[in-house]
């Protein structure tokens, strides 16, 4: 049986997208501000579990953990908050904390949670909540960024992570392009001692040489033409803290061989400078090459391979963990849900089958990417494979199911869909459009284009024209109203020429007769 009864001591503001998902689905909620109303709740309802942010005017999360360590059975405690820290998270789980989440929350997690806490599942069971199937937890994380996924994969590498970031040890990060690896990079500074330090990222790739050099070690006045000024290099600006070299595979091989002398010495000669500085910087690099390819090539050098992958991180594809696919989705539809402001939805059962079929060469960005401009269409509704618009031919021209809007009683303007019929929404008996005074010629085009196009431009033979044929009828429709000139077809069908022009080129490529 799962557990029915859930209590979230956290502001009102925490909790507005989920409720209604979860009242439908069941759920008796409760929402407290303070202790007293959360023992209320608690005494008559019996939470299955409780939902705590950590402090709130008047209340500490402890306190219910210590109530929780000295009754077994108390209900599970799962710690919320929008902004933690690896610190806190590993005091309060120490405590009894069943879990540590960072908002915002999601719905499924949550029912995954009582489906597990519903089964047996002790509180002070060694697997928190959050795994499921004997998995690690899928939010990892909390004072850098979150990763999300629980594939073996890509535990691993969070695990090895983990174990190393607390060290200075060069660290190369490996994997296809999409996959994060800026993200890890930037996961491992967070969960070091020099989190508290300066993140530096330098693109490899994206300077030449000569500009490459003074961006990492910096320059003097007057090193080269435009040196107006001494200018700090990355280094010295990472001093004490962390140095990402993303696409690291890219630098010049004479660069390669200071870059070298530097992660051995750690020291810097700045460019056109005569001072050695010492400089203390932990050096990251990613790259989506083979660097021991590249080194067979003769294009990186063997010795700076080795200096960079004392630990080697790599990140696997998405497609091979595409058991995430799934949780990403999620995660990142409730991020752009809250980010635009926008209805909480959910994905459809055929959208979650198409992302299941999908092989994402783009691996995670492509998904985020993809979830984004899908919450953006969506605008509220369930996704739908259609939302993720991967070719302009599958997004019809009208949306079928945008709200209708009525027109004003004292309107003489017709209603959109009317329009498009050949109906007049205020003659739908006789079919007949009622000229309005002082109509204009375009108005007069349309009404006979509506006319003209009747029923049988939306059905054929009982089954309804596809949205893309029915967008060149209108168009032909729109030409033939207007004796072929093509300027006051656009202006009659609300496009522009160029764009009637386009469409005109692909009917005709297409071996559809055009004029």
């Amino acid at each position: 049986m799962l557990t029915r009864r859930l209590l979230f001591l956290t502001p009102a503001q925490a909790v507005t997208t989920v409720f209604p998902p979860l009242r439908d689905a069941g759920y008796e909620l409760g929402i407290a501000e303070n202790l007293k109303g959360a023992s209320v709740f608690i005494r008559k309802s019996g939470p299955g579990i409780i939902f705590a942010r950590p402090s709130l005017p008047g209340f500490r999360v402890e306190d219910l953990l210590a109530v929780g360590a000295e009754d077994p059975n108390f209900p599970p405690v799962i710690v919320i908050t929008d902004r933690g820290t690896a610190e806190e998270a590993e005091r309060l789980m120490s405590l009894g904390a069943r879990d540590y989440w960072l908002e915002p929350l999601d719905v499924e997690r949550i029912v995954a949670v009582a489906r597990t806490v519903g089964n047996g599942a002790a509180r002070k069971a060694a697997l928190p909540s959050s795994t499921l199937g004997g998995r690690k937890p899928h939010y990892v994380g909390a004072a850098g960024p979150r990763i999300v996924g629980r594939h073996p994969a890509m535990t691993r590498v969070l695990q090895l992570a983990r174990q190393v970031a607390g060290s200075r040890a060069t660290v190369l990060i490996t994997g296809e392009s999409g996959t994060g690896k800026e993200m890890f990079a930037r996961y491992l500074h967070a969960m070091s001692k020099r989190a508290d330090k300066a993140f530096v990222a330098v693109n490899c790739a994206a300077l030449p040489e000569h500009l490459l050099e003074s961006e990492l070690f910096g320059h003097e006045k007057g090193a080269f033409t435009g040196a107006i000024a001494r200018k700090p290099g990355k280094f010295e600006l990472a001093d004490g803290g962390t140095l990402l070299l993303d696409e690291i595979s890219e630098m010049d091989m004479a660069l390669q061989a200071k870059l070298l002398r530097v992660l051995q010495e750690g020291e810097i000669d700045r460019v056109g400078g005569t001072e050695t500085l010492k400089v203390d910087v932990r050096v990251l690099a990613t790259t989506n090459r083979d660097l021991e390819d590249w080194v067979k090539q003769g294009k990186f050098r063997q010795d700076l391979y080795f200096r960079l992958n004392v630990i080697p991180l790599r990140l696997p594809s998405l497609r091979e963990r595409s058991e995430d696919v799934l949780e990403l989705a999620h995660f990142f539809m409730n991020m752009y849900v809250r980010e635009y402001a926008l209805p909480q939805t959910v994905l459809s059962q055929s959208a979650m089958d198409w992302l299941r079929d999908y092989d994402f060469p783009g691996n995670v960005r492509e998904l985020q990417n993809l979830m984004e401009r899908a919450v953006l269409l969506a605008n509220g509704r369930p996704v739908e494979p259609r939302h993720f618009l991967l070719e302009n031919d599958d997004w019809p021209l009208f949306e079928e199911d945008e709200p209708q809007y009525a027109p004003d009683e004292n309107s003489s303007e017709h209603s959109p869909d009317a329009a498009w019929a050949g109906q007049d929404s205020a003659h739908e008996a006789d079919g007949q459009a009622a000229p309005s005074e002082g109509s204009s010629g375009s108005q007069d085009a349309l009404r006979s284009l509506n006319q003209s196009s009747g029923d049988s431009a939306l059905v054929s033979g009982g089954a309804v024209i596809p949205l893309h044929e029915m967008e060149r009828i209108m168009i032909l429709k729109g030409l033939e109203a207007t004796s072929g000139n093509r300027t006051q077809a656009a202006d009659l069908l609300g496009i522009s020429v160029r764009t009637l022009r386009n469409k005109l080129n692909e009917y005709r490529a297409a071996g559809h007769p055009i004029d």
